[in-house]
């Protein structure tokens, strides 16, 4: 399998396809192109790889098989290794875990729009507008739910790590970007998200990263 992503510091969906990857068990080759750098627009107007998802990141080939949209690969890696590997095993658990990941794949669009993922910079009490801090608020509720529910059997959101720590790990990095203030249990699951083995290789190689977005590097 090839995986194309974009840059380690700031795509989000490039994180959660790489994630779902990973969690998959299944070696693939990891390909990345600089968003928005010359590049970039040179592989879109390639009739390439980039192809079927119009430019978009993350894209999956697997053989004659191409995947794009970060929910669908990891859809398709579910279907190829069990879906226990990502989703709960409890109906109840199930369920709420595949809202909460629904939920995050066509919601928050103002916590986006207004932090995006900047995996290097760390702005401490940023001004957030009402409008994101309602979608904080709504996100922290979600995670004390899932938690005080189904969280005994590890320290993520249902357990043991799965699709919808996948699916809101990019969350957790904005956060701490911004320096948003949670309560302790939130403060836990974050930890627990940041200094996962895979998370860890992720910030690194952001880190370690030359390019620079500017648009993406906000002084809020």
């Amino acid at each position: 399998m090839k995986l194309i992503i974009g840059n380690k510091n700031y795509s989000s969906w490039s994180l959660r396809g790489w994630l779902a990857a990973k969690q998959s068990g299944l070696p693939f080759e990891e390909l990345k192109v600089s968003l928005y750098g010359e590049d970039w627009e040179a592989a879109k107007r390639e009739q390439g790889e980039f192809l079927p998802s119009s430019g978009k990141v993350p894209i999956l080939w697997d053989g004659e098989a191409v995947i794009w949209d970060s929910l669908a690969i990891m859809e398709y890696l579910a279907d190829k290794v069990g879906r226990d590997r990502f989703w709960p095993k409890d109906e109840a658990a199930r369920g709420m875990a595949r809202a909460m990941v629904a939920e995050m794949h066509s919601s928050y669009l103002a916590l986006r729009r207004e932090c995006p993922m900047n995996i290097r910079r760390h702005i401490p009490g940023a001004t957030l507008s009402d409008e994101t801090r309602q979608d904080v608020v709504r996100i922290l509720g979600l995670w004390a739910e899932a938690r005080a529910r189904f969280g005994r059997g590890g320290p993520f959101l249902f357990g043991t790590f799965g699709a919808a720590d996948i699916f809101y790990a990019p969350i957790v990095s904005r956060f701490l970007t911004y320096g948003v203030a949670v309560p302790g249990f939130a403060q836990t699951y974050m930890q627990a998200i940041w200094e996962h083995d895979w998370l860890q290789s992720w910030i690194n190689a952001a880190e370690d990263e030359q390019w620079v977005i500017e648009q993406f590097e906000v002084t809020a």
